[in-house]
């Protein structure tokens, strides 16, 4: 029951190219930036990426996408990596933009075996209709698009199928866990990871403080360990690393004093 792994190099030596990974954080909040680094060293590529957004330029996934290891991506965020759009508009990345609740519940839905489940969401737009570009051709031409998904009424209302979304592998962050694998995350970088951790077939947690089994209070611990296979506890400095995507510092109204 012992889930620890050494570390973060050992815990996805064997991620293979071509593999499907979920990836939990939202912008750069609760990303597995160490998990990240690892995976990219290992050298695995034509990684088929599942996460909300892809980093930004240099920093996440923005890492993978550099080193030109990620052939698609489905997400809900294409803002704040150019190099993200740079690819995506010249057709050397295939991506699925899927709206930011249905992505949630798809991954949920996968972690939960729900194969599919209808929502409102999109219905009466491209999301339903298809026709959204996935991947571009480098004239600009679309090479491939989304397809007409099913749409069925209830009680008067449309409603838009959509498959859940299971990968061969899951990476989070948590502020906490166990060697069972059992998580507790923080605050905001909660977002996206337990729905990830969920949907992995083989899911990967980077904690920041790893305990031993019963210190964590089981009304505390928001992803079980059921869903976890392997935990890798981070070093001070590996934890530390947590990048801000815009730090936006506001001046004091003239004439106000500014407390120290």
């Amino acid at each position: 029951m012992d889930k620890a792994c050494a570390s973060a190099a050992e815990a996805v030596a064997d991620i293979p190219d071509g593999a499907s990974v979920a990836v939990g954080g939202f912008g750069l909040c609760g990303v597995p930036t160490t998990l990240i680094g690892a995976l990219h060293d290992q050298g695995a590529g034509g990684l088929r990426v599942v996460s909300n957004n892809c980093g930004t330029d240099g920093q996440g996934l923005g890492v993978l996408l550099d080193a030109d290891r990620i052939a698609r991506i489905t997400g809900s965020y294409v803002g704040e990596n150019k190099e993200f759009a740079r690819r995506y508009l010249s057709g050397e990345l295939e991506v699925e933009l899927v709206p930011q609740g249905t992505l949630a519940e798809r991954l949920r839905a996968g972690g939960s075996g729900i194969p599919a489940f209808y929502t409102p969401a999109g219905v009466g737009t491209a999301v339903a209709d298809g026709g959204i570009p996935w991947r571009h051709r480098p004239d600009g031409s679309v090479a491939v698009a989304s397809p007409v998904k099913e749409i069925r009424a209830f009680d008067g209302r449309q409603y838009v199928l959509e498959e859940g979304i299971t990968c061969d592998f899951a990476l989070v962050r948590a502020a906490r866990g166990d060697r069972y694998g059992n998580l507790v995350f923080h605050k905001s970088a909660r977002n996206f990871n337990p729905l990830v951790a969920m949907a992995g077939r083989i899911t990967v947690a980077e904690v920041e403080e790893l305990v031993e089994p019963g210190r964590l209070d089981p009304d505390e611990i928001h992803l079980p360990g059921v869903f976890v296979q392997r935990v890798v506890l981070l070093t001070a400095e590996q934890a530390a690393v947590k990048p801000i995507e815009r730090r936006t510092v506001a001046e004091p109204p003239t004439g106000e004093a500014v407390e120290s």
